[in-house]
C-alpha cells in the first residue's frame, strides 16, 4: 500500500475546503440524490461524496456505507486529488500496488473496484471526489463515466451555492444590524436634537426682535440666514419622523 502525498498548495486547498463550512454537517437530500443517481447509473452498491480534510476523508453522502469518515492515509480519493484533471479508475485494487494491503480493500467495505471524479472548485482546488465502489472487479462504459462527470459538477454547484447562501446570510445580518443602528440614531435625532433646534430657533427670533445693534441692517440678514438653515434642519428631522 502507498500512502498518498499531499497535493501542491495543500494549505490553500484545505482552507478552500473549510470555507464551505460543510465538514461534519448533517446529511442533505440534494447530495444524497446525486450519490443515488451515481450508484444506479454505474450499477454499484456504494457511492460517496468524499471530502479530503487534513487527516481524514469525510463523506457528505455515503450511500451503501454506515461510516462517515476514514483515515486519509487509506483513502482512494486522496490519490484521486493528486491528478485533479483525470478520473481515478481502479478496476481491481488487489492488483494495484497503491492499494495492496489497504485495510479498506482487505476488510470492510472491501473496495475492489473504484472510480472517482475529482470535485474541482472555481479556484481550481480538488476538494474531494464523487466516487462509486464495488466489491468485485468492474469496468465502466464511456456513457457511465460521462454521467459520473456530470454528477460531479452538480456536487460542486451545490457546494458553491452553499457558500454563496452563507455569504448572503451574513450580509443580511450585517444590513439588519446597520438598520437598527440607523433607527437608534433617528430616534436620538427626534428626541434630543429636535428640541434643541427649536430652542435655537426661538432664541434667534428673540435676538432679531430685541436687537439693539447700532447697525441692524448688517446683523439682521445674517440672522435670517441662520433661521433659514435651522428651518431646513427642522424640516429634515420632520421628514425623518415621517419615514418611521
Amino acid at each position: 500500500m502507498q500512502i498518498p502525498p499531499p497535493p501542491p498548495e495543500e494549505t490553500n486547498r484545505i482552507d478552500a475546503l473549510r470555507s464551505y463550512e460543510i465538514l461534519d454537517s448533517l446529511p442533505e437530500p440534494d447530495y444524497d440524490e446525486l450519490t443515488t443517481l451515481a450508484s444506479e447509473i454505474c450499477q454499484t452498491p456504494i457511492s460517496l461524496i468524499s471530502l479530503i480534510d487534513d487527516d481524514r476523508q469525510w463523506f457528505k453522502s455515503n450511500l451503501g456505507l454506515t461510516v462517515r469518515e476514514t483515515p486519509r492515509e487509506f483513502a482512494f480519493c486522496a490519490h484521486g486529488i493528486l491528478n485533479p484533471t483525470e478520473l481515478l479508475i481502479v478496476p481491481d485494487s488487489r492488483k494495484d500496488a497503491r492499494f495492496m494491503g489497504n485495510p479498506l480493500v482487505t476488510g470492510d467495505p472491501h473496495v475492489i473496484f473504484y472510480a472517482g471524479v475529482p470535485l474541482i472548485n472555481e479556484d481550481g482546488y480538488a476538494l474531494g471526489s464523487l466516487c462509486v465502489i464495488d466489491h468485485t472487479p468492474k469496468q465502466l462504459t464511456e456513457n457511465q463515466l460521462s454521467s459520473l462527470k456530470i454528477l460531479a459538477k452538480q456536487v460542486v454547484n451545490l457546494l458553491e451555492l452553499r457558500r454563496t447562501n452563507k455569504a448572503l446570510t451574513t450580509l443580511k445580518r450585517l444590513l439588519e444590524q446597520r438598520n437598527t443602528e440607523l433607527e437608534q440614531i433617528a430616534a436620538i435625532a427626534r428626541d434630543e436634537v429636535r428640541p434643541q433646534v427649536l430652542q435655537l430657533h426661538e432664541t434667534i427670533l428673540h435676538l432679531i426682535t430685541e436687537s439693539i445693534n447700532p447697525n441692524p441692517d448688517t446683523i439682521r440678514p445674517l440672522l435670517k440666514d441662520t433661521i433659514k438653515t435651522v428651518r431646513a434642519i427642522e424640516d429634515g428631522l420632520n421628514r425623518m419622523q415621517q419615514l418611521d
